[in-house]
């Protein structure tokens, strides 16, 4: 083993979780090493939805686009019951640029991370093995593989652990997953159906001996998983097995006609006890692991990563290193909750007991006439109503009374419209549209006295080389007109400026106020126009 040498970050797992951190790094100015003990690129579709809340993250990193170009946006869902739909949930989900999921396999969304990370002037090492991890007071020391070759210890100052449900790094440095594992396997197959299969819409059908689930893929082929017992089957099924649960559990009239992905997997619903080892942390499915409903676990942890992307890189930006200590307080809550939600719908449909089924159909239809699955259901599954009001990296500062209560810490900015004004302005028509470019933001709401607090901003930022992490942002309501000195004033500073129709964050009547608003578009701080100086300690400090 040659001796070691010292880097800073190493990602291990060039998976979605994995990719999303390295590209928020780069993106961010801080580079870092990904490998992969795979010899290439995954070929197998594997997850398939991508709902809201990463849609959000990957629009940050600028994939979106690339994407949307090649997924089928789904409708709704539908559940079933002896023959006859007992529920459906419209998928409509307000204040996002993405009301509707994407069906889109796994393959495509590595491939779009890749590019951008390629384009970002990063790589993946693959075939490149992390054989042991020992964290130690001022780094972690990783011993790498490759082929054939001896193993070389490289030291990191952050070890990033996306390598799977069975991720060796969580092992080695001491920490079991806790839950469950499901006494039934899931059989799955993609290919093309013949007969009348949903276009646009995922469609349980819920029956007395396990569930089938269809769902639409783009290209016009669908992907059908069912469950049977552990013991029934142990290999990847045949079409002809496939079709015969296909006629027991369906609508009736499908034929597979040749599948071109068959698989048997077993499912968990676990999660770590603790993301966080030192300077080691776990993200994606090395921290929990899901069932499929609901596609939740490639979700949670695209979502993983872009959080500890962006912290890590405002740690090597010059903010204290405790900010890492919010990942796991922030993260855990929303990653086990959603591992509790997929349990309880795969529950809900192995209920076998007549008494619970009638129950359970009851409640459905009861939720689904009044609205209910949209209301309470959608919004976790878009993993979009993220309350991280305990978190240890929030902060009210001085004057923080003068910002309206629809601006809450640890919550998603509330969206209003913007109009653009003639110098400097921003083309974006709302402020989650603003706040999709990602990078820290400090928000400025009113008239002249908070676009010159927001001026100084800019200025202060400018002068310490920040700018390029960091925008500025003043929005003030239209029945305020600016002069043009200050307005030129702020074009010259580089900070950007917007009016507003909308009076939920305030209006001329308002005292002014500063927020600021992190990369993932949650609130970070309030504060009123006199805590400025506070508000940009919070800030990166050294350019990238």
């Amino acid at each position: 083993m040659t001796a070691a040498t010292t880097e800073e970050v190493l990602v291990v797992g060039a998976g979605p979780t994995g990719l999303t951190t390295a590209c928020t790094l780069f993106s961010m100015g801080v580079p870092c090493r990904v490998v992969d003990r795979r010899e290439g690129p995954g070929e197998l579709p594997k997850a398939l939805i991508l709902w809201s809340g990463a849609l959000e993250c990957l629009r940050r990193l600028g994939v979106t686009d690339e994407l949307a170009s090649q997924a089928l946006p789904l409708r709704g869902a539908s559940y079933w019951s002896r023959k006859k739909r007992i529920g459906k949930m419209d998928f409509d989900i307000p204040n996002t640029a993405f009301p509707q999921p994407l069906c889109v396999p796994q393959p495509v969304t590595e491939a779009a991370l890749r590019n951008r990370l390629t384009e970002l002037g990063g790589k993946v090492e693959w075939g490149v093995e992390a054989i042991g991890v020992s964290p130690h007071a001022d780094g972690v020391t990783v011993a790498l593989r490759s082929g054939q070759s001896g193993a070389r210890r490289t030291d990191f100052s952050w070890v990033v652990a996306a390598d799977g449900t069975h991720s060796r790094l969580r092992s080695d440095i001491g920490i079991s997953m806790e839950g469950h594992t499901y006494d039934r396997v899931f059989l799955i197959g993609d290919g093309p159906l013949e007969g009348p299969a949903p276009e646009a819409e995922a469609q349980y059908h819920i029956t007395t001996d396990g569930v089938l689930v269809m769902v639409p893929l783009p290209g016009g082929e669908h992907r059908v998983f069912f469950d049977v017992p552990s013991d029934a089957q142990t290999e990847a099924p045949t079409d002809e097995r496939l079709q015969q649960l296909l006629d027991a559990r369906g609508p009736g009239n499908l034929r597979i006609t040749g599948s071109r992905w068959t698989s048997l997997f077993t499912v968990h619903a676990k999660v770590s006890p603790s993301f966080r080892v030192g300077r080691v942390f776990l993200a994606g499915d090395s921290a929990h692991a899901h069932s499929p409903a609901g596609g939740q676990g490639l979700n949670t942890g695209v979502q993983d990563g872009y959080d500890l992307g962006w912290k890590l890189a405002s740690v090597l930006r010059g903010l204290p290193p405790d900010l890492l200590d919010s990942y796991e307080p922030e993260r855990k809550p929303p990653s086990a909750r959603a591992v509790k939600n997929a349990d309880q719908q795969t529950r809900m449909w192995l209920l076998r007991n007549p008494m619970a089924r009638a129950m359970r159909d009851a409640t459905m239809q009861s939720m689904s006439r009044r609205g209910l699955l949209e209301k309470q259901m959608l919004p976790q599954l878009a993993q979009l109503d993220l309350d991280l009001s305990d978190s240890p990296a929030l902060r009210d500062l001085a004057g923080s009374s003068a910002v309206p209560k629809a601006v809450r810490l640890g919550r998603r900015v509330p969206d209003i419209p913007l109009t653009p004004t003639p110098e400097h302005s921003t083309d974006a028509s709302s402020l989650l549209d603003y706040l999709g470019s990602g990078g820290h933001v400090l928000l400025a709401f009113g008239g002249e006295a908070a676009g010159e607090v927001a001026i100084r901003a800019a200025q202060w930022l400018g002068g310490r080389g920040t700018s390029g992490l960091t925008r500025v942002l003043w929005v003030c309501p239209t029945a305020d007109s600016p002069s043009p000195a200050i307005r030129s004033e702020a074009a010259g500073a580089g900070c950007d400026t917007a009016r507003t129709t909308d009076t939920a964050l305030g209006s001329e009547r308002t005292s002014p106020w500063l927020a600021y608003i992190r990369p993932d578009g949650i609130v970070g701080a309030r504060a009123g126009v006199s805590s400025v100086l506070d508000l940009l300690s919070l800030l990166p400090r050294v350019s990238a």
